[in-house]
């Protein structure tokens, strides 16, 4: 099973970036720990902080894997174009966000993925990339 994280912009910056929001585990170290605890799962894992990157690795990837898990980051609210080709892809994603985006800022609240996702996994910090790839584990 193949399975491709995406994240977006400053999400590179997890573990510098606002602790008290975002915790103090950089991506990196969690993947090492999420790969160990499902090795029989072939995790890819992508980041970028622009836009179009981001769609040329869902379109790269969402034909072809089980599954993607992605948080676009600050794309969430403004991307028009990254929920156009989530719908455009026949690969089930799972929208991840590390923080309750809708107890913080009101701009935060609108999502141009979540109706295009399979579902959406918020506020429960990095644990909810472990529940959406075991989401996508068990729908297999």
């Amino acid at each position: 099973m193949k399975i491709a994280i995406i994240n977006g912009p400053n999400l590179n910056l997890l573990g510098k970036r606002e602790p008290g929001i975002y915790g103090s585990t950089s991506f990196e170290d969690y993947l090492v720990t999420l790969k160990s605890k499902y090795p029989q799962i072939e995790i890819l894992y992508y980041q970028s902080n622009v836009e179009g990157e981001l769609i040329n690795e869902l379109q790269r990837v969402g034909f072809e894997y089980d599954g993607i898990i992605m948080n676009p980051g600050g794309y969430t609210h403004t991307s028009v174009a990254i929920g156009d080709a989530i719908a455009s892809i026949t690969t089930p994603v799972v929208e991840v966000h590390i923080s309750n985006v809708h107890a913080r800022e009101e701009f935060r609240k609108l999502s141009h993925v979540s109706a295009k996702a399979a579902g959406s996994i918020i506020g429960l910090g990095l644990k909810g990339y472990e529940l959406a790839l075991q989401y996508l584990i068990d729908r297999k």
